[in-house]
């Protein structure tokens, strides 16, 4: 009795402490086949006439700016390691990343011959849609989930080979971008959950607004639909 009386002692005091922060999920299976960067839809920014190469860089860059949103959107979760998975990155590929960004700025420098300031305006609006293009609300624990996911692969991916996790996994980086809600109990919501699963409107819609109030009588409720199914 007093060998368990000493053991429940340590257990207490020096045992491992729950996570502050948890959220339990079950997401969508989003295992999808590899991409090359031409396929529509999979890279923000259009590249037309684009080298293999330069699609290559920019899905590159995509992961970057991804696993960046998710460093700042996913703070609500810090077991994730968001944060700490895109400096690991940074660190670890800063090479790759900085020959994929001048391939890029290359790309555009080739479409702007005979203007530097267009080559550099183009540039910047790439890397201002290729970042906005994984802000999420409605399904943001599935975006979570998955940067975290391709962010620890990243870490353990060997230098020069980042741009191999890209064409593998861009395609499932995109469809965490859609809320997909919980799987696991198939055909039923608690009722609390219900909001976090509709789709929301378009909200950037102007006339939808008036003294930033959401008019429903002109464009419908806010959030509109029930939650995903399995197909």
């Amino acid at each position: 009795m007093r060998k368990f009386l000493v053991s429940c002692l340590f257990a207490v005091l020096f045992g491992a402490a729950p996570a502050h922060a948890q959220f339990f999920l079950k997401p969508y299976d989003l295992t999808s086949p590899p991409v090359t960067g031409a396929e529509p839809g999979i890279i923000t920014q259009l590249m037309p006439n684009a080298k293999p190469e330069e699609q290559r860089a920019a899905l590159v860059w995509s992961v970057r700016a991804a696993l960046n949103v998710a460093a700042l959107q996913c703070q609500f979760e810090p077991t994730l390691l968001t944060d700490e998975n895109y400096n690991a990155m940074l660190r670890n590929h800063r090479e790759e990343l900085a020959d994929s960004y001048k391939a890029i700025a290359t790309y555009y420098e080739r479409e702007n011959p005979k203007n530097k300031r267009a080559a550099q305006t183009a540039l910047d609006q790439f890397n201002t849609r290729i970042y906005s293009g994984f802000s999420t609300v409605s399904a943001q624990l599935m975006f979570c989930l998955t940067a975290e996911s391709i962010g620890r692969e990243v870490v353990f991916t060997p230098r020069g080979s980042l741009h191999t996790v890209a064409l593998r996994r861009m395609r499932e980086l995109r469809g965490s971008l859609v809320p997909w809600g919980e799987q696991q109990f198939y055909g039923w919501q608690a009722p609390e959950l219900a909001y976090a699963f509709r789709v929301p409107a378009a909200f950037g819609q102007p006339n939808c607004w008036r003294k930033d109030e959401w008019q429903p009588k002109r464009c419908g409720p806010p959030f509109q639909g029930e939650a995903p199914r399995r197909r």
